[in-house]
């Protein structure tokens, strides 16, 4: 049968997956964003649903300052004994830590601090009992995935981190370990986050080495092919509950001459199989496309959530993020029925100090979206709808008071260059703003008495990746300060 990648769509990069008998769960990067580390629940591999996210409190996750780019790198997720564990990095932040639930749809622990200065962090759980945490990080000034064994418990390093791999090319990362017919079999991600982004393996008979690489690396590549997909790497495996296997990995679709990806990364599923040898081989050819041909488990379909959010519920819906952690009093689902309230900060777009705004993932290139904003702004507030990937890309189509006259202005913020392109005198409130969004363009417009009136519009590839190296993909967002 065939089925359709990405699995999950929009800014969703560094999946990684565990199985609970015929039940998958997954989580991805975050970064900047809040609550961090999304979590989906599938069935099939093919058709995931969000359920909540890891870390829900300032307590799990202190974002004060950091910096767009930072923020929750590579989480890893296993299950072991009846209890989840996950692993991540804190850019900027508070390095690496685990944190655990023995109830997936509950609470997570707060942090449990790794002492180990790397990236990428995994955890292994051997047969013996034992557990091991890889990383990649430097020994020597040399750079590569480092290994010891640690206590889950306490967080204690319990032997001296040795350097196992330093992969085939540049930049080894992403590390996984398995444990498949006796043999430790490692997974990396090499070449960087970017367009000669690849996944390497290699297996030994223990698990601190030597290590035999695959004479095939590397397993997962679309470098230099004429694709729709690119990027892809940053690969977990698993074993379905009918014994096939699978790989989810990250990867991008970009768009125009030249390529850029203003969706950022996203996941994307692919069937494994495996060589006489005992070697994994990715879709038969390594490669990565929109539409997958496997013979896939039994199809299982989630409802989801609908396009329109009426807010009129006592709590976000799952889709939506705040820019770093929120300040309590900036908003409230409460203050009017129906409504979203935002309350303005000081701080606005530009910077990292907390800002009213509320965000969610573009996922797909031709999108509609429009807001309802009520607002009655003094001399210098504004309030409005944004399309942002980091602080220093974003355009926004707001309401302002300016010299005593209320208006909609239309701002583009491309790195250091910044600009209102366009201000109407609009004195109808409430007022729909709205982005008609294609691969190429953003087109911000106003709606008012069914008249829609377009104010201004910015290039997509501005806001992407290639045009500032943020992590993330474009939010659509809602702010006011």
């Amino acid at each position: 049968m065939k089925y359709n990648n990405p699995v999950i769509p929009g800014f969703n990069p560094d999946p990684s997956v565990c199985r609970v008998g015929e039940d998958y769960y997954l989580v991805t990067s975050s970064f900047e964003y809040f609550p961090g580390i999304p979590l989906y629940h599938s069935r099939d591999l093919v058709n995931w649903r969000q359920v909540g996210y890891c870390l829900t409190r300032k307590s799990q996750l202190d974002l004060t300052n950091i910096p767009a780019g930072d923020g929750i790198w590579a989480p890893t997720i296993r299950y072991h004994n009846g209890r989840f564990y996950l692993t991540c990095t804190v850019m900027g932040g508070i390095g690496n830590f685990l944190v655990y639930t023995d109830d997936i749809y509950g609470e997570w622990s707060d942090p449990v601090l790794i002492d180990f200065t790397g990236i990428d962090p995994s955890l292994f759980f051997d047969d013996d009992g034992c557990v091991y945490y890889t990383g990649t990080g430097y020994t020597d000034n040399k750079y590569g995935i480092h290994i010891f064994r640690l206590d889950v418990e306490t967080g204690k390093i319990k032997t001296e981190p040795k350097m196992i791999w330093s992969g085939t090319g540049a930049y080894p990362e992403a590390p996984h370990i398995y444990k498949i017919n006796g043999l430790y079999y490692l997974l990396i991600a090499e070449g960087g986050t970017d367009y000669g982004h690849m996944s390497s393996i290699a297996r030994s008979a223990s698990v601190f080495g030597p290590y035999e690489p695959c004479a095939d690396n590397p397993i997962i590549s679309n470098r230099s092919l004429d694709l729709p997909v690119a990027c892809t790497g940053h690969a977990d495996i698993i074993q379905a509950h009918n014994g096939s296997w699978w790989a989810v990995c990250l990867a991008t679709r970009p768009v125009g001459y030249p390529s850029y990806h203003p969706l950022g990364r996203e996941t994307f599923l692919a069937s494994v199989t495996w060589t006489e040898d005992g070697w994994p081989v990715v879709n038969q050819n390594g490669t990565i496309n929109t539409v997958m041909e496997a013979d896939c488990l039994p199809e299982h379909i989630w409802p989801q959530p609908g396009a329109r959010d009426s807010f009129d519920r006592p709590e976000l819906g799952l889709c939506w993020n705040f820019l770093r952690n929120p300040v309590p009093d900036s908003w409230s689902l409460v203050d009017r029925k129906g409504f979203l309230a935002l309350n303005g900060l000081s701080s606005n777009l530009d910077g990292i100090d907390p800002v009213a705004f509320i965000g969610r993932r573009q996922q797909h290139f031709a999108v509609s979206v429009r807001t309802l904003l009520e607002f009655n702004p003094a001399e210098g507030e504004e309030a409005g709808l944004t399309a942002l990937i980091s602080n220093s890309l974003h355009y926004e189509l707001a309401v302002t008071m300016s010299g005593g006259v209320r208006q909609v202005i239309f701002r583009r913020r491309i790195g250091t260059l910044q600009k209102v392109e366009n201000s109407i005198i609009c004195d109808h409130n409430p007022i729909i703003l709205g982005i008609d969004a294609d691969w190429d363009m953003y087109k911000f417009f106003i709606e008012a008495h069914g008249e829609k009136t377009y104010i201004g519009q910015g290039e997509a590839r501005y806001l992407s990746s290639e045009a500032g190296a943020a992590f993330t993909g474009v939010f659509f967002g809602i702010y006011a300060t």
